[in-house]
């Protein structure tokens, strides 16, 4: 008898939490497969789009006074009057206090993100999955200190039935509909260089063919959308 597969069903603002866990000064020093500046804009990226979203979001750390410090400083800016719950354990699920902070918000789909991506990330994400949760982890919004432990912990989700994604594909995958209202905050809060290039080629593209757009409404404005992307993507090549 085969096992039967249950349709996908896809993040949104209902059923989705972020967890963010041990995005800390002591820890981010030892990162190697992202640069330090690179995962800080990743990380706040992601929590900012998940705000916009208004996902709940929980911050947690290890041993910050004794060992690898606070969350570092921009991260705790974009997140005011978020608690960040520190505890001992390895993995932020056997601690008492995540694990009642991620029940209370009745989620469902839980998206993780940490340093280190194969522990700080991974173990939480697979204890979800065995709770019978659906984990995602935001692999460029975790870090870790060399390329085996980033394939090893790549590997490990896998075999556990984590989802793994970039932070950005699993934020606009909520509003599932540009035309949403919030989907322009969460554009925003992604701070994508390539996506601000889009829309200043499109917005000089159509002041020197406005005429057209006018003539050819909504179809002849996304036909110049199309035609910046594709700009975008020759001068790229």
């Amino acid at each position: 008898m085969s096992d039967t597969i249950s349709p996908y069903e896809p993040l949104t603002s209902e059923n989705a939490a972020l967890v963010l866990v041990d995005h800390q000064v002591g820890l981010m020093t030892g990162v190697r497969d992202y640069s330090t500046g690179e995962l800080k804009h990743n990380v706040v990226a992601l929590a900012k789009a998940a705000k916009a979203l208004k996902l709940p979001i929980i911050v947690t750390t290890t041993a910050r006074d004794s060992m690898w410090g606070p969350t570092f400083p921009e991260l705790v800016e974009v997140l005011p009057g978020v608690p960040i719950i520190d505890r001992s354990s390895v993995n932020a699920f056997d601690d008492p206090n995540v694990a009642q902070a991620i029940a209370t918000t009745g989620r469902k789909k839980l998206i993780f993100a940490g340093i280190s991506l194969e522990v700080c990330a991974a173990f939480p994400a697979i204890t979800a999955v065995g709770k019978g949760l659906q984990a995602y982890v935001a692999v460029d919004a975790s870090g870790t200190f060399s390329e085996t432990k980033r394939q090893a912990g790549l590997l490990r989700m896998l075999q556990a039935g984590v989802i793994v994604s970039d932070y950005a594909s699993l934020m606009v995958e909520i509003p599932k509909n540009n035309a949403r209202p919030e989907a322009g905050a969460v554009y925003g809060a992604m701070d994508m260089p390539w996506a601000k290039l889009v829309g200043q080629i499109a917005h000089a593209y159509g002041k020197q063919t406005g005429s057209l757009a006018d003539t050819f409404g909504q179809s002849g404005r996304l036909a110049l959308r199309v035609r910046a992307i594709a700009i975008v993507h020759s001068r790229n090549q």
